[in-house]
C-alpha cells in the first residue's frame, strides 16, 4: 500500500479543520428574529381574557429583547462577541454529543436491518462469498468497456 507524504496509509486523522463562528452582527440578528418570533407566538397564541394579563407582559419582554439585539447588532456588534463565542462553544459541545447518537441511530435503524434482511434472503450483492471452484473472481463486463489505450491520460 502506497503511503502519502504525511506518512499515513490513507487519511491523516490528526488534522482538524477550523470551524469559524458567525459574525457578531449575524448572531445578533438571528437572536433578534428568535425573540421577535417568541413574542409574536405569545401574542397570537395566548388567550387573553381580561385585557392585560401575564402573557402580554411576556410579549413586551420578548419584543424588548428582540429590539435590544437588533439595535446592538447594527450599532455596537462587538458587544455581542462574548455571547457569540459562548453560543458557538455550546453548539460545538452539542455537536460532539448529538453527532455520534444520530450516526448510531442511522446505522442501527436503517443499514443494519437492510443487511440482516438481505442475509435472510440469501443475497450476496457484493459477491463476497468464497467460490473455491472458480478459476478467478474477475467479473467480465458485458458489453465491454472502452479500449485500454483510451485511458492512458486520464488527468
Amino acid at each position: 500500500m502506497a503511503k502519502n507524504p504525511n506518512g499515513t496509509a490513507h487519511e491523516n486523522l490528526t488534522e482538524y479543520s477550523v470551524v469559524q463562528s458567525s459574525s457578531n452582527r449575524s448572531f445578533g440578528l438571528v437572536f433578534s428574529a428568535f425573540f421577535a418570533l417568541l413574542g409574536a407566538y405569545k401574542y397570537f397564541f395566548t388567550e387573553v381574557s381580561d385585557g392585560q394579563s401575564d402573557s402580554m407582559l411576556w410579549v413586551y419582554i420578548f419584543l424588548g429583547i428582540s429590539g435590544g439585539f437588533l439595535a446592538i447588532s447594527f450599532l455596537f456588534p462587538q458587544l455581542l462577541a462574548p455571547l457569540n463565542k459562548l453560543w458557538f462553544r455550546f453548539g460545538m459541545l452539542l455537536a460532539m454529543i448529538i453527532q455520534p447518537i444520530v450516526m448510531a441511530l442511522l446505522f442501527f435503524l436503517t443499514i443494519m436491518p437492510i443487511g440482516l434482511f438481505m442475509r435472510l434472503l440469501g443475497k450476496d450483492l457484493l459477491s463476497l462469498k468464497r467460490k473455491p471452484e472458480a478459476k478467478s473472481y474477475w467479473i467480465t463486463r458485458t458489453p465491454p468497456g472502452p479500449e485500454p489505450e483510451s485511458l492512458k491520460n486520464q488527468f
